[in-house]
């Protein structure tokens, strides 16, 4: 048997970072061991699962390039075979109907709080026979009275639960659809799962799911249970901490590859190595390298990933990632110079592709005014003349390039025996609309040069008005 991994995410809201991670060590590990990564919904949450849901899970896997091999199985397309398993442990004697109320559970449970034992269902239908008609009642599965339970978990280490801390759970519920611990068994079995990598938060889950697996004599899959991740303060990670959904980190102008490096060390390590290619995941990632602690989220460490990224990874890639974010801010950018020319000369100056969209758009659109601060302290009287002189050796440019462009400014700044910032920065504000852009010539050659002039106008009749009501 092949190995193979699967994340198994319920549809009841996006897809978190929390989540993103389990799928990448999941993703990492089949990949690493040329398995199969199985995507299974697990829905049958019928009142919150929403297809709006699934839609964002997949949108997140999508993005983050994970890739399944088999699936998305939804949960709710295999009711049939649950009914046929449950009815299996019944007619072996591993499951058995149980009549007992709500209330009288819950009463079963203060006994035993009382008594300062286990709260839990004290099995009364366990051995009954003489059913009452009529009447509701639940599936519970039979669960080992003595013995314990070894878990030889991946991360954890040997985790012992013994039976005795465990009740009969209820595998089906009084209208006949199946539980959690009994659908993620039979999915489990039925697709070939060997290793489940999962939140720690399942831990209390997997004794019950081993004993259910033990009954239906299937084959045990090795678990890995996974550390749950932290927000800045210590505190589990949650929407107060701000961006927790994947999506989310798209919007706010990160890349997948800087998320998906991040993730991938919030919680594993190899040495001092932080940055790491797709391929170097795989080649590398080990679930036994996997820390036992929770490990917690640094935004700002995010940003610095982030930044590396932006800068090396090849424009044209990144430049498919910031068309995204030119569109959601209206920013058309048919006319105007390729997105990956922005790119070269954006990417040391952004944390994200958001802030490179927004600081950008001069090149793609006109503006009315100009930025008041960057105005106010360029766009002076004493400007005018440097504004005039560089207007008239720009306009006789027959090549409009950078290094033409460049020697336009200074020989103006020659001429008018001045520093190249006393004519660079009121051109500066005239071209982009404000104070800082990239090195002017390059800034000037991606911007049409009819366009720079009629700014460079527009900076001038600002400069007139501030001469006349001064």
């Amino acid at each position: 048997m092949s190995l193979t991994t699967r994340f198994a995410p319920s549809p009841t809201g996006y897809l978190h970072v929390g989540g993103a991670r389990t799928a990448l060590y999941s993703w990492l590990y089949a990949q690493k061991n040329g398995g199969d990564f199985i995507l299974r919904i697990e829905d049958t949450d019928l009142e919150r699962s929403t297809q709006a849901s699934v839609d964002a899970i997949m949108d997140g896997m999508n993005w983050l390039n994970l890739s399944w091999t088999k699936g998305p199985y939804f949960q709710t397309e295999r009711f049939d075979r649950y009914k046929e398993v449950i009815q299996q442990l019944i007619a072996s004697g591993n499951a058995y109907r149980c009549y007992s109320t709500a209330e009288e559970v819950e009463a079963m449970r203060e006994e035993a709080r009382a008594k300062g034992e286990k709260e839990k269902y004290n099995g009364m239908w366990r051995d009954k026979t003489d059913y009452p008609d009529s009447k509701p009642y639940v599936i519970r599965f039979k669960n080992p009275l003595d013995g314990n339970v070894v878990i030889n978990d991946l991360v954890k280490g040997e985790i012992v639960i013994s039976n005795e801390e465990l009740d009969d759970l209820i595998i089906a519920r009084s209208d006949g659809s199946p539980t959690y611990n009994l659908t993620v068994v039979v999915d489990d079995w039925d697709m070939g799962v060997t290793h489940v990598v999962r939140g720690d938060d399942h831990v209390n889950n997997t004794p019950r799911q081993i004993n259910i697996l033990k009954a239906l004599g299937a084959p045990l899959p090795e678990y890995a249970h996974i550390p749950m991740i932290l927000g800045d303060d210590g505190k589990r990670l949650s929407k107060r901490h701000g961006a927790v959904s994947v999506m989310q980190y798209r919007d706010d102008g990160y890349l997948p590859e800087a998320l998906l490096n991040y993730l991938v060390r919030l919680g594993w390590s190899h040495g001092d190595q932080e940055i790491f290619s797709r391929e170097e995941m795989i080649e590398l990632f080990d679930l036994t390298g996997c820390n036992r602690a929770p490990s917690a989220f640094n935004t700002e460490k995010l940003i610095w990933v982030n930044q590396h990224y932006i800068k090396s990874l090849d424009p044209e890639y990144v430049a498919k990632h910031l068309a995204w974010h030119m569109h959601d801010q209206n920013i058309d950018t048919d006319n105007g110079p390729a997105l990956s020319d922005i790119v070269k000369v954006q990417a040391d100056r952004v944390k994200t592709l958001k802030e490179m969209a927004e600081i950008s758009r001069y090149f793609y659109q006109d503006f009315t005014e100009f930025d008041a601060k960057a105005a106010k302290k360029h766009l002076r009287p004493v400007a005018e003349q440097p504004l005039q002189v560089v207007k008239e050796k720009l306009a006789g440019l027959t090549e409009w390039q950078a290094d033409n462009i460049h020697k336009a400014i200074n020989d103006t700044a020659e001429a008018l025996e001045l520093g190249m910032g006393k004519v660079g920065m009121p051109l500066r504000v005239a071209a982009t609309g404000a104070g800082n852009s990239p090195s002017l010539d390059i800034t000037l050659a991606l911007l049409p040069q009819d366009k720079v002039l009629a700014r460079i106008d527009m900076a001038l009749a600002v400069i007139e008005e501030r001469k006349a009501n001064s």
